[in-house]
């Protein structure tokens, strides 16, 4: 299915938002989520489905002042 990964449209075989974090080789316990502009917890990523158009925002925690 076709989905908008952090404003990149991709093709994905993933079901899920965590199937998409090992699909896509993202550090799962070091980043945040979003599906649809929905902040998505750790714990619900293996239970949030994704659908053709969804737009998922993955985003690393930054350091500095």
């Amino acid at each position: 299915m076709q989905i908008d990964l952090n404003g990149e449209g991709i093709a994905t075989g993933a079901g899920t938002l965590a199937e998409l974090l090992c699909e896509r080789c993202f550090d799962a316990d070091s980043v945040a989520t979003a599906l649809d502009g929905v902040f998505v917890p750790r714990p619900l990523r293996a239970v949030t489905p994704l659908h053709p158009g969804a737009r998922v925002e993955v985003l690393s925690p930054m350091q500095g002042g």
